[in-house]
């Protein structure tokens, strides 16, 4: 039986190893305490590469479910970054436990980590970053290469004896040179783009696009080298913000998981609902001034979804193009003329050309011509002020040092169905002698 089970832990060990994307994928859907159980037969580093590749919810809790001796050894094998960012998920009792329960030295550097802003460079930065000293020789480099993990070869740390950053030098470069010559003398650029530990993450992932770089320095305020962010890093970082500003333009709190619990979503999520159920009485209010005029013109109630939907969608063309702009530095609030000019006239364009279709559906639905006049004006009129409202929304937010993405979709939704509806029974009462 004892060989039996030697084996299958070989077995696992193996697939673990040769396939960890599909493990991971197992994992996601099993129970916690299965997983806890996988964990406790592997050694540290197996441990530590399953819990960073895990969704951060369900790596908390499992992390929360394992022997203190365990947790205290899958972290010290982990990348800083990734378990601080663990850390960060739990509740401030629980982090003080497991920060307690760590070697004295790894739990001053993951407290640092997690002291930095949420989205800084100081919580993206990996702290350990080897570097190498401006006085070696090549030769002396390549020979101090072979103890680093691949991954740090390909792009070398310069740095004097005081750990001040000096300049980058690629591998190739240093394979290729003179085996006497001292690193301080490969070095091209003395300036190379770094940042501190307090830039945000937008910028980051700006010089990283700007830049085409691999990896980028972050220094004190004194050119030291504090640590080093790779590109892989910036794409996953990348990747989170995408993803927590499509939830935020809903009204979903930044850090609901999908694994969250029902009443932690329910708390997030019910202000913004409340807000939403506001503005879509607002609305409702709109319609309900023009009782009148849809009682005498019923055909009016059935096109009113398709100018609100329209509108709607100019809308977000719109502000997915501002929030992109935004996000990659593209543009700046200073830009704003432009930028609202731009969104307008393109709404105006397309609503012209989307009113005359419009129009000629209804004039053959209906029989009516001053029915297709109508919806065409107000499809025109609509579109115009729904491409200004999704410009100008997240532009507002940014102007007021507001999150842009934060709801931005229930604010725009608002605008486009006021603007929307009262513009078609606004004109359809002043014309209603044509209808």
């Amino acid at each position: 039986m004892s060989d039996l089970g030697a084996l299958s832990r070989a077995l696992a060990d193996a697939f673990i190893d040769q396939f960890p994307q599909e493990t991971i994928e197992a994992l996601e859907s099993v129970p916690v305490a299965e997983i806890v159980e996988l964990l406790q037969t592997q050694s540290p580093e197996r441990g530590a590469l399953i819990l960073s590749r895990l969704s951060t919810a369900l790596a908390t809790t499992t992390l929360q479910q394992l022997k203190p001796d365990l947790v205290r050894q899958i972290l010290a094998a982990m990348d800083p970054v990734r378990a601080a960012l663990l850390l960060s998920s739990l509740d401030p009792k629980s982090r003080e436990i497991q920060l307690d329960n760590l070697d004295a030295g790894l739990a001053r550097e993951l407290r640092d980590l997690m002291s930095y802003p949420e989205a800084s460079a100081g919580r993206l930065m990996r702290p350990r970053a080897p570097s190498i000293p401006a006085r070696l020789t090549a030769k002396q480099a390549l020979k101090r290469l072979r103890r680093f993990p691949p991954r740090d070869a390909a792009v070398l740390v310069v740095t004097d004896d005081n750990g001040k950053l000096l300049g980058l030098l690629d591998l190739a470069e240093v394979v290729h040179a003179d085996p006497d010559a001292r690193l301080e003398t490969l070095i091209h650029i003395t300036t190379p783009v770094r940042v501190n530990a307090l830039t945000p993450r937008e910028e980051i992932i700006n010089l990283f696009s700007r830049y085409q770089l691999r990896l980028l320095p972050v220094v004190d305020i004194e050119d030291r080298l504090l640590g080093v962010i790779r590109q892989s890093t910036v794409i996953q970082a990348s990747q989170a913000e995408a993803a927590t500003d499509l939830q935020a333009m809903v009204g979903v709190s930044r850090d609901e998981r999908a694994l969250s619990s029902p009443m932690s979503a329910m708390r997030k999520r019910l202000p913004w609902l409340n807000i939403n159920l506001l503005t879509a009485f607002l609305a409702a209010a709109v319609v309900g001034i023009f009782e009148n005029t849809i009682a005498q013109f019923t055909a009016l109630a059935v096109l009113l979804p398709v100018v609100a939907g329209q509108s709607g969608n100019t809308g977000a063309q719109a502000l997915a193009v501002i929030m992109r702009g935004l996000a990659l530095r593209e543009i700046q609030v200073r830009h704003w003329q432009r930028v609202l000019l731009k969104e307008m006239l393109a709404g105006t364009l397309n609503g012209i050309a989307i009113a005359i279709v419009t129009g000629l559906g209804v004039l053959v639905w209906s029989k009516s011509a001053g029915l297709a006049l109508v919806i065409g004006v107000a499809m025109i009129i609509s579109m115009a002020l729904a491409g200004l409202s999704g410009a100008a929304i997240p532009l507002v937010l940014t102007r007021l040092g507001q999150d842009p993405a934060q709801s931005a979709s229930i604010l725009l939704t608002t605008v486009t169905d006021v603007v929307g509806f009262f513009s078609f029974l606004g004109l359809a009462t002043l014309f209603s002698r044509v209808l």
